[in-house]
This record gives structure tokens, C-alpha cells and sequence, in this order.
């Protein structure tokens, strides 16, 4: 990370090297997670489930009259999701990541 700051300042993009100083340690914090979480990781299939049914369903009306009418739409499918089983699945075990490395734990 340290090289490709330098990098960036060499570019002269100061802003963006600094805030890979800021923040570039949250971009790497995946690394530490659990082998389990490496295949689901790499993909949002969750999100984009969401987005292809309302895609779908917008498709489906066609034109809309105005902006607050596919927000409804939108809003109303979130709202079926959120309300039935579909939006308790898990989609990760995270208890891996709440467990004490060094003395396998489950930390609270």
C-alpha cells in the first residue's frame, strides 16, 4: 500500500494518497476473514437477486408517470422481502469472525 501511495504522489493525486492513508487499511480487512467467507466474498448474489426481480417487475409496467411511482414499486417488493422468510436466510456464518483466534473462544 505504502508503494502505491507513493505512486499517487508522484502522479500528483495528494488527495487520493491521502485518503488511502486514511482509510486503506478498511479496504484490506477482508483479508483477515475466516476461509469459509472467501467464496461468498466475491460476490453480492443477495443484491443482485433484489435488483433483477425489480428489474423485472418494472419491465413488466413498462412507463411509469412519474419518479415517485417506481420508488413505490420499488419500495413495496423491498418491503415483501423484508417481511417474509426470504430476508432471514443467512447468507454468511459469521460466527467465525466473532471467534478468538488464539484460543478458539467465542468472544461477546
Amino acid at each position: 500500500m505504502a508503494a502505491i501511495i507513493a505512486d499517487l504522489r508522484a502522479m500528483k493525486l495528494t488527495r487520493v494518497a491521502e485518503l488511502l492513508e486514511e482509510s486503506g487499511h478498511e479496504t484490506l480487512t477482508f483479508y483477515g476473514f475466516p476461509d469459509s467467507h472467501w467464496l461468498k466474498l466475491r460476490t453480492n448474489n443477495s443484491l443482485e437477486r433484489i435488483m433483477r426481480e425489480i428489474r423485472r417487475r418494472t419491465r413488466v409496467v413498462g412507463a411509469f408517470p412519474d419518479g415517485k411511482s417506481y420508488l413505490n414499486l420499488a419500495a413495496a417488493r423491498l418491503r415483501h422481502i423484508a417481511g417474509t422468510q426470504w430476508s432471514t436466510r443467512k447468507y454468511m456464518n459469521m460466527t467465525p469472525l466473532f471467534a478468538d483466534q488464539t484460543h478458539g473462544a467465542v468472544v461477546a
